[in-house]
């Protein structure tokens, strides 16, 4: 093991929001456990590697729960913080629903999430931090729909909202602590090109969330700034 003090597994860390926790962490001297659900030495994860000591590359496909295991048997080492980053945003309308796309979302943007928790559990109680961070969206949020559309998404990630409260509670006496991120509109390939915030801002936010999350304010539906956001 190296040097450093904590380390960190974040999901999806291939591109987007992921690949700049992998690399902001990586900057703060966290050991880092990038998962990428497809290895291509030729990307931007595997040029950020060559240039920092401190991240592991693993290949993991969120919504292939045999692949969440076969990792947690694999890992002996005590994981602090667990970053929930996969995610996909499947298209739909009232007039165009592909029901297997949406089962496919709930598996990917919630059931992974919660199988993530689950399989690591070990490893976290093990940590120092014992945090677990999952990136959910202000479209998950009941209250804040005013424009309708995106059943898919919005169903998917407002089931994690729910399924990360109820863990919240759940693991409070194991001494887990949790949080549910909206990363704000950010310009990725997800977010599209029109998005208000670019990724260093909203990586920046969310790690200073994580930092000050604490036994109170465990089970949080929280935007990058801080700020709470209605369920």
């Amino acid at each position: 093991m190296s040097n450093t003090k904590y380390i960190v597994l974040i999901t999806g860390a291939n591109r987007g929001l992921g690949l700049e926790f992998a690399k902001q962490y990586a900057k703060d001297g966290y050991e880092v456990i990038a998962c990428s659900r497809k290895i291509n030495k030729k990307d931007d994860l595997h040029k950020l590697q060559a240039n920092f000591k401190n991240i592991s590359i693993y290949k993991l496909d969120v919504a292939n729960f045999s692949s969440v295991d076969q990792l947690a048997k694999s890992l002996r080492k005590p994981i602090d913080i667990l970053i929930n980053n996969a995610g996909i945003y499947p298209n739909s309308s009232i007039d165009h629903i592909d029901y297997k796309a949406w089962l496919d979302a709930f598996k990917v943007n919630t059931l992974s999430a919660f199988k993530m928790t689950q399989a690591f559990l070990p490893h976290l109680k093990k940590g120092q931090l014992k945090k677990v961070a999952s990136l959910t969206s202000k479209m998950g949020s009941i209250d804040d729909n005013s424009g309708g559309g995106e059943y898919l998404y919005r169903s998917s990630k407002a089931a994690l909202n729910m399924v990360m409260k109820s863990l919240s509670i759940d693991l409070k006496p194991k001494g887990l602590l949790l949080i549910t991120l909206h990363p704000g509109w950010v310009r990725t390939d997800m977010g599209g090109p029109n998005g208000l915030i670019d990724v260093e801002e909203s990586v920046a936010g969310m790690k200073h969330q994580i930092n000050k999350l604490s036994i109170k304010t465990s089970g949080q539906f929280i935007a990058y700034d801080g700020k709470k956001i209605p369920w």
